[in-house]
């Protein structure tokens, strides 16, 4: 009886979500006249990564009327985004209340996924989302408002055209992650929705990856089967929410022991980012000048973050858990099959290493972007700091328009920038909202409306020859 009343339940919202999408549909006109290059079909936006920012990006331009739209993502179906793979929380960090992939339409939000399937007692008692349930809301919106993705595609290389196009080239990847057919796709805009690591890669400190063999260490951000550790001596390198995730895991799967190493000689307690979740700063940060961004994000850089508390709480229940305060690695090596490291003048020998040192923002390191990296603007080309107010890091991000678009390092050399959108971590000086969950409404509004600005005018003189050919009476009685 109770499956029969959730099915009838999630039926009644996505009727209701039906009626609510047929109430806002308006202006309801298409309006991007369709493009081809050498008898080849041309999309208006391609967006490489279909993951929650992916599929709401691909949801609110569809509400726009710019309806031809291609996702694609590397990952196979229900693998999108950070949740089913390398997210390994057993909650989200976000409160529960967070809005952003159902675009203000209450019936699409996760609270009225979460009332129609468990009822309205088990929201009001829930303290945080469990991010199974959230991927599994994330599937039912993807379903419900039909975005389709082209699956286990990775795009490799960004080629710009004459003429404000695009050929994005692609390879399949295929079950086992190796690359097999390549295909060409063209399209106008080129929208990157690649995630944390999308302007740069995940780090694994040269100490380590030049000593020791690749089959004994893993970053947080790899597939881990964490059953195969279990018995063994394991390390994670890093302080972050991901490397405390990881201990867990290793933990839970009954490994001998777990040490982690941490630089610092106590773990921050506040988390700066709680700060940020409010109208002002996320929807108007990318309005502040250069000064006032850069004071803003240098502070929180330097503040970091802290595991939530009940991560900690997961790894400090286990005996066999010893956190090591003050302790970068010092040196790190490999004999004996077995990885080691020295911290605090103590040489240790353990089976399997876990990175989780974060990760760099290098746009020469994405491949993709190879062909113009060099041209883009980054915010040492833009902003000269005061000596006090030094950042090395965050003067290697790039420098953004409010609309999360690339600038040119040299102006006219790289006009097409203009059509490459980077809704990733490396926007983060230039507008804050990027690469999560908090943000996610704020900064769709800032992409979206940027998107639509370069086709409007890219197609200025289409727009005016219709209105020169608009013949529709509408006074007919005179």
């Amino acid at each position: 009886m109770k499956q029969i009343m959730i099915v009838d339940s999630l039926q009644n919202l996505e009727r209701r979500v039906e009626y609510d999408l047929s109430c806002l549909n308006y202006p309801s006109r298409p309006w991007v006249p369709k493009t081809q290059y050498e008898g080849n079909s041309v999309s208006d936006v391609l967006i490489i990564g279909g993951g929650q920012s992916g599929t709401t990006l691909a949801f609110k331009l569809r509400n726009e009327c710019v309806t031809n739209v291609k996702v694609i993502d590397r990952n196979p179906r229900r693998k999108e985004g950070p949740w089913s793979t390398y997210a390994r929380m057993p909650t989200l960090r976000t409160p529960k209340h967070v809005t952003g992939p159902d675009l203000g339409i209450p019936s699409l939000s996760i609270r009225a996924w979460w009332e129609a399937k468990y009822g309205g007692q088990s929201w009001k008692n829930l303290e945080k989302i469990p991010t199974t349930q959230w991927v599994e809301y994330l599937n039912w919106l993807r379903d419900i408002i039909g975005i389709n993705i082209e699956n286990n595609t990775e795009a490799y290389d960004i080629e710009p055209l004459k003429n404000d196009l695009f050929a994005i080239h692609t390879r399949r990847i295929d079950t086992k992650g190796d690359a097999k057919k390549t295909e060409v796709l063209f399209t106008r805009n080129v929208v990157l929705t690649t995630g944390i690591e999308g302007s740069g890669q995940w780090i694994v400190p040269e100490i380590i990856s030049k000593n020791i063999p690749k089959e004994f260490y893993a970053h947080t951000a790899d597939d881990i089967d964490f059953a195969k550790l279990a018995g063994k001596r394991v390390a994670v390198v890093g302080a972050g929410a991901s490397a405390f995730d990881n201990a867990a895991a290793a933990l839970e799967n009954s490994v001998e022991s777990l040490d982690l190493y941490v630089r610092r000689k106590k773990l921050p307690t506040i988390n700066p980012y709680r700060w940020m979740e409010y109208t002002g700063f996320l929807r108007h940060f990318g309005d502040l000048d250069d000064s006032n961004k850069w004071r803003f994000i240098r502070y929180l850089f330097a503040m970091n973050q802290p595991p939530p508390q009940e991560t900690y709480l997961r790894v400090s229940r286990f005996d066999n858990f010893t956190m090591h305060t003050e302790s970068p690695i010092k040196e790190a090596g490999f004999s004996n099959d077995k990885p080691w490291l020295i911290a605090q003048q103590e040489r240790t020998e353990f089976d399997f290493l876990i990175i989780g040192t974060g990760f760099r923002v290098d746009l020469s390191l994405r491949p993709e972007l190879g062909r113009f990296s060099n041209k883009v603007a980054l915010w040492a080309d833009r902003y000269q700091s005061s000596s006090e107010e030094e950042d090395t890091i965050i003067a290697t991000y790039p420098y953004m328009t409010p609309s999360f678009q690339f600038t040119e390092k040299e102006p006219g050399t790289a006009p097409f920038l203009k059509h490459i959108f980077s809704y990733t971590y490396g926007s983060m000086p230039s507008l804050a909202a990027s690469a999560g969950i908090s943000g996610l409404k704020f900064g769709m509004e800032r992409i979206v409306t940027g998107i639509t600005c370069e086709l409007f005018c890219a197609d200025v003189d289409y727009h005016f020859n219709t209105l020169k050919a608009f013949n529709e009476e509408e006074l007919t009685a005179v």
